[in-house]
Parts: C-alpha cells; structure tokens; sequence
C-alpha cells in the first residue's frame, strides 16, 4: 500500500489572483512593443547616462585673436589646445570680429592675445591673456575659469627668472625692479550670463522640454483616442483627405503650444529675470518651427498604435533621449561624437540652441539657418511619415 503526500489546495483567493496573474502576463507578451519597452527603457538609460552623459567640458569652439603674432604667443596658442579644452577654429583678425562670431553662437570661448603679450613677457611685467565666453552655459564659463587659473599658475612655474632673459647686449637685461612675481595673467569675462545663474541657462531650453511633452503626447493620443471612443467611424466617413485631416488635427495644438510658451517666458521674466535680447518675432518663427516638427511625430505615433498605453509608450521612449541629449542638462560638447550625431537629429537639440541663442545673447533668426533648416526638414518628414501610414479604415 503506497502512501501519497497530498498537498491542501491553494486558497480560493489565491487561485484567483494567480489566474489573473498569468492572463495579464500573456497579454503582456502578446504586445510586442510593451515587451520592447519593458526592456528597451533599461538599456537606453545605461547608455546614456554611462556613456553619452559627460560633465566634462572638451574641445569647446575657440576663436584666437593673437596680435602679438610672436614665437610666445604661437607657443601659448599650442599649450591651450593641449589641454583638450579649447578647440581653435577661427583665427578672426580684429578683436571686433571674434566677439561678433561668439554672439551669434559661431564659437563658445574667444582668446584675445594683445600686441605687446611678448614684450610683457620678457620684461616680466605680466603677459595679460583675455578669456571672452559664452555663459549662457554656466558649466563651460566654470570649466574654462578653473582651465585658465591652472594654465596660468603652471605658465608662471615655467617662465623665465627676471634677470636671465637677454634682450640685447649685457646691459638689456630685465631689471629687477620692473619685474612682477607673475609671468602670465589670465582673466577670463563672462558673457550673457555674468552672475553664471542657472536659471538664465535653464528658462530658454525649458521651452523646448515643455513643448516636446505636451505636443508629441497630445497629437499621439489624438487619433487613438478617436479609436477607443468609437468616433473614428464617423472619422473615415467623411471626404477629408488623408493630408488635410493631419493639418487639420495639428492646428488647435499650434495655437496651445504658444499660449504654453507664453506663460514659460512671463513666468522666466518676473521670477528669474532671465533677459530678453533678441527679437520675439524670432523666437515666434523658431517655436513654430519646433511646434510643427513635435506634432507630425506625434501624429506618427499615433498612426503606428492601436491604444493610448503603447502612444504614451512611444511617446516618453523618444522624450528621455530628446531631454538627455538636447544640452538641455548636460554639456552637449562634452558628448561623444556618436551621441553628438544622436542629438543633431532631434528637434529638441535645434530648438535648445536657437532659443538661448535669441533670449541670451541677442541673435536673430538669420543666425540660426541650420537649425531652422533641420526642423523644417524633420517637419515634412514626418508629416509624409504621417500621411502615409495613417489609413482610413477600420482594424
């Protein structure tokens, strides 16, 4: 006689609970696009914050000035590049042409070297280096004042000791008495943002953030909204093209976005008194722009969803890379190259740099061609992508 070992049966509850369970997890995997996401959300986060996101500011765009043109002035110009801090680009001839290419963005530090830099050197009186940058970035204005004070203090470890210098026969040697304890001496200025606040760097690129959010989820949830209530019947019933019934469900969100932007901008004005030196019309034409580019994605989300869970889905796997690539946060110069390609192709990265680029420093639209060029083309891309993948149908 064989003795079996019968367990009690599970709870009615529990039987319960645990059937639910295991329909909820098939449902799950039948969705592809939540797996994708369930996964896909992990990986995206440890790539960009282990290797896209860099405090680290290197090879910032630098304009040199150098009047002195001389063998010292050459040899400062070298040591600069050295440090992977400044990237020279531009050499403009006058003074007036540097800071004209850092207000319109061209360049982000502007080195002026000035005529008598090697004469000063040699008599010891303090060769004076001017650091011109950009602050609307208060992260590069930090990252260029520590670079510069190090420059400096290793410069005046290696420069020539007064008296030891000739500068023609026995009797030109450097008199003690005019010689100063420094070398070199650096200064660096801020630009558009002297006191290095935050919120002057963060208010403009919160326009882009708050209208990437607010566009893509709305115009995404739009016509999937349409599916689940049941009004979609009546939708593709009508004679309405396929391309008219895509403007014409972007433009009551154009309308909003601005009243959005509206409300940034007096908010930024009263509380944080973050200027505003360029023009808005301007600012008007690139927030356009920008409005335009985040609700055709939108609709093209919503054209490749069936429920409102995979748009919003959708729609915060493209927000997370927009906000951590865009410079909204972190340095965009300080990225890879890779993530620097990445971010070129959001519309987010665009809006950033024209909207600081018109509040911060007084720029015009002119300035800001590539960008508004970008954002057109990312437009009728997706307004295409949009049009064609959107089918007046049922299932």
């Amino acid at each position: 006689m064989s003795l079996r070992l019968r367990l009690p049966a599970a709870p009615a509850p529990l039987r319960r609970i645990l059937a639910v369970a295991r329909k909820e997890l098939r449902q799950l995997m039948r969705d592809p696009l939540t797996a994708g996401f369930i996964a896909g959300v992990p990986i995206v986060q440890l790539a960009l914050f282990g290797y896209a996101i860099n405090q680290d500011i290197r090879h910032a765009e630098t304009a040199v000035v150098d009047s002195s043109n001389s063998s010292v002035s050459r040899t400062l110009i070298g040591e600069l590049e050295a440090t992977q801090t400044f990237d020279v680009v531009a050499r403009p001839p006058t003074e007036h042409e540097a800071r004209r290419m850092l207000e319109e963005g061209d360049v982000r530090v502007v080195v002026l070297i000035p005529s008598d830099f090697a004469r000063r050197y040699y008599r010891g009186r303090g060769a004076e280096v001017s650091f011109l940058v950009d602050a609307t970035d208060p992260t590069l204005a930090r990252a260029v004042q520590a670079s510069a004070n190090g420059f400096e203090s290793y410069l005046n470890e290696r420069a020539p000791t007064p008296g030891a210098v000739r500068r023609g026969g026995p009797s030109d040697l450097v008199r003690p008495e005019l010689v100063r304890r420094e070398a070199w001496s650096f200064s660096v200025l801020t630009y558009f943002n002297p006191e290095l606040r935050t919120p002057v760097f963060v208010v403009p690129a919160l326009l882009g953030v708050i209208l990437t959010t607010t566009m893509i989820l709305m115009t995404a949830l739009s016509i999937v909204r349409e599916r689940e209530r049941g009004t979609f019947e009546f939708l593709i019933g009508t004679p309405v093209h396929r391309f008219e019934l895509m403007v014409g469900k972007i433009s009551p969100y154009v309308a909003i976005g601005f009243i959005q932007i509206a409300i940034v901008l007096i908010t930024g004005l009263l509380l944080f008194r973050v200027p505003l030196r360029g023009s808005l019309i301007d600012l008007g034409i690139a927030s356009f722009l920008f409005i335009a580019a985040n609700l055709t994605l939108g609709l093209v989300i919503s054209s490749v969803t069936v429920n409102q869970l995979q748009a919003t889905q959708l729609s915060f796997f493209f927000f997370l890379p927009s906000v951590l690539l865009s410079g909204f946060m972190f340095p965009f110069h300080a990225m890879p190259r890779p993530a620097q390609w990445l971010g070129e192709l959001l519309p987010l990265t665009q809006f950033v740099r024209m909207s600081r680029g018109i509040l911060l420093r007084g720029s015009g639209i002119e300035d800001h061609l590539p960008e508004a060029l970008a954002l057109t083309l990312f437009f009728a891309v997706t307004l295409g992508m949009a049009t064609k993948l959107f089918k007046k149908e049922v299932g």
